[in-house]
């Protein structure tokens, strides 16, 4: 994708540099090609990059000279938040369900109230903010641009790790991990327990690139994540995923790219052949489960009827022109995701109510942050057709052999039995029912998150 200071068409303004295209101020101070005088903010983002990159391995660092990872800076203009203010404000609403309950989808109070906040007190730039905290880069692999953000631990002996998001997510869930996983004695861990941190952008999400082919699958990002931690240096690394994250770190679990030691998944495929078997057909538990595989079971026929959002988004991702023109609509469709306590994930929906959280619980402005991302970089089919690309199974067995660290959160949408987990996973070297947190575990409970990962990996350091 060409980039001049704007991404594809959505008119987004970035700090992105490219063969042939004009580089925007902050562009110019993070590469150290400067226009007249800079600024304090430019040279801050200056600062920070560059201070960034010469912690970098010494191949990264000729990458980057030669443009292979260009730095990145969001920078979105003040027109485009205007615009989508306006359009809150115009949206035309539905009449009011007609239960009292949120069988029929996200109430329309809902709705009204998030869009309310929206229009008028969100601010979007705290997010961005959040964002332009960490080093951020763009590099093309395969083709197409992949957006990640790259912070090195300060600690010697630090391992590696990337990390995947999924739908409807994006790299602001893994954003509260950045801190402790990389300065883990500030937060209640060991020098040990560091972790270089590398958080890529999936295909067709935020600020990567949006396929024009098909093919960009869960497959096919297992090698581009290989190819971009050979890319920075890396010789030997871990890998973490959740949601489709998890369906990513498992194909690269079957690929097993040099270097790769171990993956982490908190939503783990662990379901045997006969009872995923069963479950697609409808039909009652395989005899012989134990009491914790059949609860397992009852989790997943529960889950299964509550997903015919990702059902429309396998058959016919195109269709959505409404989550690509409706800020309103496309709120309510990524809201409308299930977790174990519900559908809307009650995890989310009590975020919408909280303002503040001492303990990293969601609240309502990180719900915001995630949707405002997707509508500003019109990524909402774009990401919608990763479903499409899909072909396999999604709790099944897949036949990973290397080593596997699984954390079991309460809320996921089912919670994967001991049992199944040792058979699905052979090298299983780590299993942990965590006491809290659920689907959007790493963004619910970041601490506890974190805690599993440092355990998790442990053995490999």
């Amino acid at each position: 994708m060409r980039f001049d200071g704007r991404f594809g068409q959505s008119g987004l303004g970035i700090a992105s540099r490219s063969k042939g295209t004009t580089m925007t101020k902050t562009a110019k101070a993070q590469t150290g090609i400067m226009s007249g005088s800079p600024t304090r903010r430019e040279l801050l983002a200056a600062t920070a990059v560059a201070g960034a990159i010469s912690m970098f391995p010494r191949t990264l660092r000729a990458a980057a000279a030669g443009e292979a990872i260009r730095p990145f800076r969001v920078d979105i203009p003040d027109d485009k938040l205007a615009d989508l203010r306006q359009r809150i404000v115009a949206t035309r609403w539905p009449e009011k369900e007609t239960v009292t309950d949120q069988s029929q989808g996200v109430p329309l109070a809902t709705m009204r109230d998030l869009a309310d906040y929206w229009a008028t007190d969100y601010d979007w730039r705290k997010g961005e903010a959040k964002l332009n905290t960490h080093p951020q880069f763009i590099t093309e692999i395969d083709g197409l641009d992949i957006h990640f953000i790259h912070v090195r631990s300060k600690h010697e002996g630090a391992l590696p790790l990337v990390i995947n998001h999924g739908w409807p997510g994006s790299v602001f869930e893994q954003l509260k991990l950045i801190e402790p996983l990389t300065n883990p004695t500030a937060h209640g861990g060991s020098a040990s327990d560091a972790f270089h941190v590398v958080i890529p952008s999936m295909p067709g999400y935020g600020f990567s690139g949006k396929p024009t082919e098909t093919g960009w699958g869960p497959e096919r990002m297992g090698r581009a994540w290989a190819e971009l931690m050979k890319r920075l240096g890396y010789a030997r690394y871990v890998a973490q995923g959740g949601d489709w994250g998890a369906f990513v770190v498992d194909q690269m679990g079957l690929q097993k790219p040099a270097g790769l030691l171990a993956i982490h998944t908190n939503m783990p495929a662990t379901v045997p052949a006969d009872v995923d078997k069963a479950l697609l057909a409808g039909e009652p538990a395989p005899s012989g489960l134990s009491d914790e595989e059949n609860r397992a079971y009852r989790q997943l026929v529960r889950t299964f009827k509550q997903v015919d959002y990702a059902r429309l988004m396998a058959t016919r991702p195109q269709t959505l022109y409404g989550i690509a023109d409706s800020p309103v609509g496309l709120a309510a469709w990524l809201l409308d995701h299930n977790d174990a306590d519900g559908q809307p994930a009650a995890a989310v929906a009590s975020a919408l109510t909280r303002t503040t959280s001492a303990t990293g619980e969601l609240t309502r402005d990180e719900i915001l942050d995630n949707i405002t991302l997707y509508w500003l970089t019109n990524t909402g089919v774009s990401a919608s057709r990763l479903y499409w690309e899909y072909k396999g199974g999604f709790f099944n067995t897949k036949g990973v052999t290397i080593p596997v660290a699984v954390s079991v959160f309460p809320g996921e949408q089912y919670e994967a039995p001991r049992s199944w987990t040792e058979r699905a996973y052979p090298k299983l070297i780590h299993y942990n029912r965590v006491e809290k947190g659920g689907h959007f575990a790493a963004w619910e409970q970041p601490m506890l998150f974190t805690q599993e990962l440092r355990a998790g990996f442990r053995s490999l350091r």
